[in-house]
């Protein structure tokens, strides 16, 4: 497997996974539903995902 499809298939897997804490999680959290907190957590996955790939892009292993 290459190393690049190994390191996709753990950013689907990392995704996955934060969906389903999202999903079956959220509701055990004190949290009132509000439209930034909405906006928040819809976002938020991506952007983390953003950030790891772009960590390593700028950080290519020689």
């Amino acid at each position: 497997m290459n190393s690049q499809t190994g390191f996709i298939i753990k950013i689907l897997l990392f995704s996955t996974a934060l969906s389903v804490l999202i999903k079956y999680g959220g509701r055990y959290l004190p949290i009132q539903p509000t439209n930034a907190i909405a906006t928040i957590i819809v976002i938020l996955p991506s952007l983390i995902i953003g950030l790891i790939l772009g960590w390593q892009y700028l950080n290519p292993k020689v």
